[in-house]
């Protein structure tokens, strides 16, 4: 059975995603202005690409470049499923100005079908966060990364990484900020802002000196100011809203994970 969902996400410059299953569907051949990125999570398919027809198997990347004619079906009977990103030239420009220091006219790709299970896995786990999150810390700094390791990894004459240094002052800087404003909705590109570093380092360099993503920093930082609440006699429920978490059951899921009781248990213990 044929499945789609489509949609676009405005802060990324109108990105549109894709996650599909196509059985009978035959794409004629065609291009598009922007990149066409993604894996496949089920199956494998059969594509035209660069005067040659192309088979893609589960867990390997697909890459096509903005204006290159591509078509694409199925190869079993029962079809393929895949997750696909569409991010704009001056996405891509900025991300591989991030990742690598340099600037890129139009990063390019010299293979459509890549074999990196752990980018495989990597973009699949971002496009299931970014279509089921609302956390722009956490949308952020994965489709960075997804992005930026695609470019360094993969791209036609990609320059170094960047080093990350010791930029020990940037992330209590960004540390500081985020305690600030913790119950904010808080995107990458406005900590980095704040820090004077670029998105795509600030989230490199965070990790390497806390052991941690900016997000899970966040979301540690709002259980820990959730708890204080508590144990002042706030009500769970209010605690929640006051610390930036939808609900109840969203505080309860972190609290769970993090500190291995329930916000209701945690009070009963007291």
């Amino acid at each position: 059975q044929e499945q789609t969902k489509f949609w676009r996400i405005p802060q990324y410059d109108n990105m549109e995603l894709l996650h599909a299953t196509y059985v009978t569907h035959v794409f004629p051949r065609h291009f598009h202005e922007w990149y066409a990125i993604g894996m496949i999570e089920r199956n494998n398919y059969t594509f035209y690409h660069d005067g040659a027809m192309r088979d893609i198997a589960q867990g390997q990347v697909v890459v096509i470049n903005p204006g290159e004619i591509h078509s694409g079906h199925a190869l079993m009977a029962d079809g393929w499923t895949y997750r696909m990103f569409y991010p704009g030239v001056s996405l891509m420009r900025r991300i591989a100005y991030e990742a690598t220091g340099k600037y890129w006219s139009l990063p390019a790709f010299g293979q459509s079908v890549i074999d990196d299970p752990a980018l495989a896995k990597a973009m699949q786990h971002c496009h299931r966060v970014l279509e089921k999150s609302d956390m722009h810390l956490l949308c952020d700094t994965l489709l960075r990364d997804v992005l930026g390791q695609l470019i360094v990894r993969h791209a036609v004459n990609s320059p170094r990484v960047m080093p990350t240094g010791h930029e020990r002052q940037a992330v209590v800087a960004a540390k500081r900020y985020m305690r600030a404003h913790y119950t904010a909705n808080i995107t990458l590109e406005e900590l980095a802002q704040h820090v004077g570093l670029s998105p795509y380092h600030l989230a490199r360099v965070f990790k390497q000196e806390t052991g941690l993503p900016p997000h899970t920093y966040l979301v540690q930082l709002r259980v820990e100011v959730a708890r204080m609440f508590m144990e002042s006699g706030m009500a769970i429920s209010d605690a929640a809203l006051m610390c930036g978490f939808t609900d109840q059951s969203h505080l309860s899921r972190h609290f769970k994970r993090i500190l291995g009781v329930t916000p209701g248990q945690y009070i009963n213990q007291s």
